[in-house]
């Protein structure tokens, strides 16, 4: 199955993002508009899931977000991948915040 996805360079900056990487990743840097849904935790907290359209999901390189991708969409979300991850954003130069005592990385 081919799960719709974008580039970064493609994503809009105001763009809604979904990140589905786990709690020490999201702590370390993150795009400041993101909204955090661990993959590990999906299906349970699934009505936290934003009603975007379309939605941008994200994690570290783009595979777990692939994976998210596929399941929101056969559950009639709108969501779409962000090729490359956090790491393709953060090497396009945007923005990356972190928890207040870190300073913001991608790990």
């Amino acid at each position: 199955m081919t799960v719709p996805s974008v580039s970064v360079a493609d994503l809009p900056a105001s763009a809604p993002m979904l990140d589905v990487r786990e709690a020490d990743e999201w702590a370390a840097g993150r795009a400041p508009s993101s909204r955090h849904v661990p993959m590990s935790q999906l299906t349970e907290r699934i009505s936290e899931i934003p009603a975007d359209d379309p939605l941008y999901v994200v994690c570290r390189s783009g595979g777990r977000s692939a994976r998210v991708v596929a399941f929101l969409t056969q559950q009639g979300y709108p969501a779409v991948n962000v090729d490359g991850g956090m790491q393709a954003w953060a090497a396009t130069g945007r923005e990356i915040v972190a928890d207040p005592d870190r300073t913001p990385e991608i790990i």
